[in-house]
């Protein structure tokens, strides 16, 4: 105590007029600065509660500036709105509340920020009320204008605050039992720093958004509500994806952005896991969980079993019911906030989302029809498409002859689905021809995989929608009978939703969607196939991530070649991926040579003797033949290098994204290819901070527009 009291006591003496001899180091101001007087430039902040704890963060500069336009606008700010962060949330000014827009989320409190406090355990300062910051402000004039400095308050809490000169202001917080005796609250313990002004206090404040939105994304998430190592949600996580989209905007589109060609790219994410627990199942699954090991099957229950949900035929309906009205919602909402956005829209998923996405996709009607009357309905209809007639199935079994049977018997591909053998036989059907129609048409049945659907009527509508064929889209039979089964191999029966605008490009992240479409019986993809109503589909993975599969292989199952290889973002490959091509190189070009000498040594010794009269003519033989072996030698040399290094040519991969490579390979990092199982789950958590992967959608993205990178990546 001995320390403290001294500087107690020094503190104390508050002589509201300092001599001006007094050497204090609270008293060295300038003079000329403390004549002068400016008003404080307020900025406005956000609260975020982040595990309990308070967390004030500064709105960009262009919002700060249209929310104090707003407040200096009038007295009556009950009812005035101020969108921020490129409208994705709505700023109450009379509440002092910030809400989302297009997703749920916690109100978060707002404030008009003018004074500043931070404590020793403190990392950021926080900012006082703004009644408080108004005393504090009128207290600091007076002390300017009359050069009168010591200046105490004592704040609501009891706190002191002392302005002893304008580059030292401090705050001490009452200590428990100093009141015991009725005294009054004293400075004790460690002062907190107080400062004036957001310029004075250590805190980024980032640049506003562009207005202009060029291209609307959608991120649907994966299985569990945590999409990363840390736990976050699909909104955190996406705005991670918009900040580093921003960033690369100004880096490799400067020029484009500098001759105002473009805007941004908005990217709104999609959650499906809340509503799916919200179903109540979370409590059912709670009845039957075991006591032990209660955190590992909380998160199973929360995370893992995602998986069989979306296999289940309720929870599955559950499923892509939420992910298409939540698209649906989203982007009416979108255009009544931005009535000019005349952009496209494309849509994202990871891991399991992405499967989700892609058999909404599959089951898309062709035509949209008049799509502009309906981008205000929010109504889900059920899919339909074109199917091969029965003429065109009945000439791939070569059976065209019997066309005119069926059509003078008014048997369309419904009924003949449902004719015996007996049936075809009394239509005057030979035996051979009834096997072959019968066993394709139990095949459609029984088989899996997917197909373009075929138009329903309203009895049929509680069916199944999924298509019963082993090939993708191969347009061989009819899967829409009434007698089929409801629950195919792998897969359930859904009534896929349609969506209310054609995406323009599909890109998945760490997808298992060749996973599961083998699983479900499916060989091979169609190369003639394409999505009914999306041109583009980009299948991005880490090539550690465990839960990422091939496309391009279920294309084109009988030529192995490499996936595409994701530039990165500065240009060229990693450095340890170069050194490794390099000294792969090498060893190939070391052994060749090797394997060139031996092979010159072997002949040697294995030549029969010449005699000497045929010396000379010896000499130029073994000369030439040297030289050949060399040449040879060489050419083999040339041939395996030349294999090694050289690129793979062009390679036709069907139509699914419009004849472009389909699977796109990220580069590892130098110290996740040490260990790629040390690495594997945060592998397939990677993307959402991965500026190779961003770089690629912005890429696709503007691509359709025109617009390209100021310098081609290699």
């Amino acid at each position: 105590m001995s320390s403290v009291e001294p500087h107690q006591e020094q503190l104390s003496q508050s002589d509201p007029s300092p001599s001006p001899n007094s050497c204090s180091s609270f008293e060295l101001v300038d003079m000329d600065a403390a004549s002068l007087y400016e008003p404080v430039s307020p900025h406005w902040f956000y609260c975020k509660i982040v595990d309990s704890k308070e967390t004030w963060i500064p709105f960009n500069s262009e919002d700060s500036q249209q929310l104090e336009k707003a407040y200096g606008s009038g007295n009556d700010c009950n009812g005035r709105v101020v969108p921020t962060d490129g409208g994705r949330y709505d700023v109450h000014l009379g509440e002092r509340m910030r809400y989302a827009v297009y997703w749920d989320e916690l109100a978060s409190e707002v404030r008009r920020c003018t004074w500043f406090y931070k404590g020793d355990k403190d990392n950021k300062y926080v900012p006082y009320s703004e009644s408080f910051s108004q005393v504090l402000e009128e207290t600091y004039m007076l002390a300017v204008t009359l050069d009168e400095w010591k200046k105490k308050l004592e704040s609501p809490n009891r706190e002191i605050i002392i302005l002893h000169n304008p580059k030292l202001m401090v705050h001490y917080q009452p200590v428990a039992g100093s009141d015991e005796w009725g005294s009054t609250p004293t400075e004790q313990g460690r002062p907190r720093t107080v400062k004036r002004g957001v310029e004075n206090i250590s805190v980024d404040i980032h640049g506003g958004e562009p207005l202009q939105i060029d291209h609307l994304v959608f991120v649907v998430h994966g299985i569990g509500p945590a999409c990363d190592l840390r736990f976050r949600s699909i909104v955190q996580c996406v705005n991670d994806f918009r900040s580093v989209s921003l960033n690369l905007l100004q880096t490799h589109f400067k020029k484009a952005q500098e001759n105002h060609k473009i805007g941004r790219v908005e990217f709104l994410p999609v959650n499906w896991h809340s509503p799916l627990h919200s179903t109540g199942v979370d409590v059912d699954l709670q009845r039957i969980t075991l006591p032990s090991i209660n955190r590992l099957r909380h998160f199973t229950n929360d995370t893992i079993l995602d998986v069989f949900f979306y296999n289940s035929p309720t929870y599955c309906q559950t499923i892509v019911d939420t992910v298409a009205s939540e698209m649906n919602r989203i982007y009416s909402l979108f255009l009544q906030r931005n009535p000019d956005f005349k952009g496209g829209v494309s849509i994202a998923g990871h891991s399991l989302g992405s499967l989700i996405l892609f058999d909404i996709l599959t089951n898309q009607k062709d035509s949209l029809g008049d799509i502009d009357s309906e981008k205000a309905s929010l109504n889900i209809v059920m899919d339909q498409g074109d199917t091969p007639t029965l003429e065109e199935d009945l000439k791939k079994l070569q059976l065209s002859e019997f066309f005119s049977i069926f059509e003078k018997e008014k048997v369309d591909k419904t009924a003949l689905g449902l004719c015996t053998d007996k049936d075809l036989q009394e239509m005057g059907i030979p035996l051979g021809p009834r096997k072959k129609i019968l066993n394709y048409f139990r095949t459609n049945k029984t088989s899996m995989g997917i197909n373009r659907p075929a138009p329903q009527s309203d009895s049929e509508m509680n069916m199944s929608n999924i298509p019963k064929d082993s090939e993708f889209c191969s347009n061989i039979g009819d899967t829409r009978n009434g007698d089929f089964l409801n629950v195919g191999i792998g897969q359930v029966s859904v009534k896929y939703p349609r969506l209310i605008y054609k995406p323009e490009i599909f890109f998945a992240f760490g997808s298992p969607i060749g996973m599961f479409l083998t699983v479900r019986g499916l060989k091979r993809i169609d190369p003639n196939y394409k999505f009914p109503t999306c041109k583009g589909f980009f299948n991005i993975y880490h090539p550690f991530d465990p839960v990422a599969y091939r496309i391009e292989p279920m294309v084109v199952p009988g030529v192995e070649f490499e996936p595409m290889l994701i530039p990165h973002h500065k240009g060229r490959k990693r450095m340890h991926l170069e050194l490794r091509e390099g000294l792969t190189r090498m060893s190939m070009d070391l052994k060749n040579n090797l394997l060139g000498s031996l092979r010159m040594a072997w002949k040697s010794f294995t030549r029969a003797p010449y005699p000497a009269l045929q010396s000379s003519e010896t000499e130029e033989e073994t000369e030439a033949e040297a030289e050949s072996s060399s040449e040879k030698a060489t050419d083999v040399n040339t041939d395996e290098t030349s294999v090694a290094v050289k690129e793979v040519p062009p390679i036709h991969v069907g139509m699914l994204n419009g004849g472009q490579r389909i699977d796109y390979v990220l580069q590892e990092k130098p110290i996740e290819s040490f260990n790629e199982y040390l690495f594997a789950l945060q592998s397939h958590l990677c993307y959402w901070e991965s500026e190779d992967t961003v770089l690629l959608v912005l890429k696709e993205i503007y691509q359709t527009q025109g617009i390209f990178l100021d310098q081609p990546l290699q």
